[in-house]
């Protein structure tokens, strides 16, 4: 335990930032519980959830009854994948997939939580991934008290004031909506209608897959991915911007989320993905 601890303590300031393998197992390690690694007192923690690899959070779509099995949501480069990332174009769906999470309650206290299947994941166009629980969310909130974000239906604005919370390193971060960008490459990998954020959101490897709350609510409204870590331009762990007209902007330590709205293109009444409906806008 203390060496999974040192370690952290070592690559807090040198690890690389969303992409990239985290720095450790933070299923490991029972909490992170150390000024110099953690502001969680600052923070709301119910229902983020801890990866080994990653961050994410206990989603529920509107409207979704809390009798349904419960969804945790994180990224598509977050669900170790064998032999690699996704591929531009690839697209997981309905996937039997066991995986062991923790999850948080207002106190801090972390539960075990385990996934049956992936139901969505991709990393075309946006970087997302929706795991399904053996548990429902009456379940989780009768063992743990926890409730679940509710995953917005409507698209964010600009100047929105936003806290990325990850369940990972155990901290959050307060910043606000800059604008929006209409393509990020990143190597082999294109984001569209990403989201750029003011200073104050400095994240860092392992807070991939932390929800954006609109702050002061209990209301998901995109998924944090990436950041420009060296100042090189369309290389991993470089993201760069690339407008309409196909000029390119690239920027030292600029970070970069997703919109997660549009999922609701994609669902049916009964709250599955079904990718064959006609205003569905995920990659199929």
């Amino acid at each position: 335990m203390k060496a999974f601890f040192v370690i952290a303590l070592t690559l807090i300031s040198t690890a690389t930032f969303a992409i990239p393998v985290a720095p450790f197992d933070a299923l490991a390690v029972n909490s992170l519980k150390s000024k110099q690694l953690t502001n969680a007192d600052e923070y709301d923690f119910e229902g983020i959830v801890k990866l080994s690899n990653c961050s994410g959070s206990l989603v529920i779509f509107s409207g979704m009854p809390t009798t349904a099995k419960a969804v945790v949501m994180t990224n598509g480069h977050c669900i170790q994948k064998p032999g690699g990332y996704l591929t531009p174009g690839e697209v997981w769906v309905n996937k039997p997939l066991a995986r062991e999470m923790k999850i948080f309650d207002k106190k801090m206290k972390l539960f075990p939580i385990k996934t049956t299947k992936i139901l969505y994941a991709t990393m075309t166009n946006t970087d997302v991934a929706f795991y399904e629980l053996d548990k429902s969310y009456a379940e989780i909130t009768s063992a743990t008290k926890v409730r679940p974000f509710v995953l917005d239906s409507f698209r964010p604005t600009i100047g929105q004031p936003i806290e990325i919370i990850s369940g990972y390193w155990d901290r959050g971060y307060s910043c606000a909506i800059d604008n929006f960008v209409f393509q990020i490459k990143e190597g082999q990998w294109t984001w569209t209608d990403s989201v750029r954020y003011t200073e104050g959101c400095d994240t860092i490897g392992g807070t991939s897959g932390s929800p954006l709350i609109a702050k002061g609510e209990k209301k998901v409204i995109g998924i944090n991915n990436t950041s420009n870590e060296s100042g090189e331009e369309c290389s991993l762990n470089n993201p760069c911007e690339v407008s309409a007209n196909g000029n390119v902007f690239s920027q030292k330590g600029v970070r970069y989320g997703q919109q997660t709205f549009n999922v609701y293109t994609c669902l049916s009444p009964d709250f599955k993905f079904d990718l064959s409906r006609s205003n569905c806008e995920l990659p199929k």
